[in-house]
């Protein structure tokens, strides 16, 4: 399987959803979409690494597939935005590297 940069997931979902006349949901709406997503991955990390496992009656997903459905969510909520994740990711990681560059203890080298 190749890998895939940002810009080409965003592309990629952005082909997906244009293909309906629906579009992208509201912002809104994505955002209450994005936290179920995030409540359902909590469920499967409580039930693999936690102190509430699941019932015999409830399926069992995968964490990986839980993050995937929340990737796909938040990049449909940047594209709706005109967010660059990359971009956003870079302003992010400048601001640990400057910001916060003190805060954490290195390991040793």
């Amino acid at each position: 399987m190749s890998r895939k940069t940002m810009k080409e997931l965003q592309a990629e979902v952005d082909t997906y959803i244009g293909q309906f006349k629906e579009g992208y949901f509201s912002p809104l709406a994505m955002l209450a979409r994005l936290t179920e997503e995030l409540g359902e991955l909590a469920r499967e990390v409580n039930h693999q690494y936690g102190e509430k496992p699941k019932k015999s009656t409830e399926t069992e997903k995968a964490i990986e597939e839980e993050m995937g459905d929340m990737l796909f969510v938040l990049i449909c909520l940047a594209n709706s935005l005109n967010i660059d994740l990359e971009e956003a990711h870079d302003m992010v990681m400048n601001k640990f590297n400057t910001r916060d560059k003190d805060r954490w203890t290195r390991n040793e080298e």
